[in-house]
């Protein structure tokens, strides 16, 4: 919901009239009226234009409650699609994924890889930043990776040796890591400090980061065995196995 009160205030206070707002925003006179009374709630899309006339943000214009003023990806992906009159269906299609996971997204179950991120917002014709919380890709990587291990913010704080709150401020996107900082994380979670600054998809960046070693041994075909019933297993089952090699390589430090 938009605070309608909020758009006639602001556009008296810029000794605007209607008309001077709908030939800047290209909307009718009729409609910035209704919108202006509460009778209409704008479009995401139609409010960025508003919010453009106004030299105002297009949050400053929404209620604190309203759901588009959400900052959850999933929610923002929900909003954004139905603003563009598209059925989970048809996102999926355009973005080439089930529309199960589609629907996992949107229920913020789980975090895309920024390759199917960015083909989501192809197919919504925005920018990957807008359906971010943070605009930062080390942010939402680092995030991704802890959320896909069930790892708190906590104990990936104790395991690097930094503080909980810079590892909030640096998923929120508040703040970019040093490369120290960055190296601690990497170390906490088993990878390479270039798998998050790589723009390239985590698949690619992953095998990038490899030993050269361990890329030959994908090519193994009792490796790729051990792969297909990885890929069977369920969300409790995988999460163990990541732990469990987390453990060992920890333990083979000591």
């Amino acid at each position: 919901m938009i605070e309608s009160k909020i758009i006639r205030s602001l556009r008296q206070k810029r000794n605007m009239t209607l008309e001077d707002l709908a030939r800047q925003t290209g909307l009718s006179v009729s409609y910035l009226s209704e919108v202006e009374r509460g009778k209409k709630q704008p479009s995401l899309e139609t409010l960025e234009k508003i919010s453009q006339a106004l030299n105002i943000s297009r949050d400053a214009l929404l209620s604190p409650t309203s759901p588009a003023n959400t900052s959850g990806l999933g929610a923002k992906i929900s909003i954004i699609r139905e603003e563009k009159g598209m059925s989970l269906s048809e996102l999926a299609e355009k973005a080439n994924i089930s529309p199960s996971y589609l629907c996992q997204i949107e229920n913020s179950k789980v975090m895309p890889a920024l390759s199917t991120l960015k083909n989501i917002a192809a197919a919504l014709d925005v920018e990957p930043e807008l359906l971010m919380a943070s605009t930062s890709f080390v942010g939402y990587k680092i995030k991704k990776i802890r959320r896909e291990r069930n790892i708190t913010q906590a104990q990936l704080a104790k395991k690097a040796g930094v503080s909980t709150g810079l590892i909030g401020q640096i998923e929120s996107g508040k703040v970019e890591p040093s490369i120290k900082t960055l190296e601690k994380i990497a170390a906490a979670l088993s990878l390479s400090p270039c798998f998050f600054v790589s723009e390239d998809d985590e698949l690619t960046s992953t095998l990038k980061s490899m030993n050269p070693e361990i890329r030959e041994l994908l090519n193994d075909p009792r490796v790729r065995s051990a792969l297909e019933l990885l890929a069977d297993c369920s969300t409790e089952e995988f999460t163990f196995i990541l732990k469990f090699i987390q453990l060992y390589k920890e333990h083979r430090r000591v």
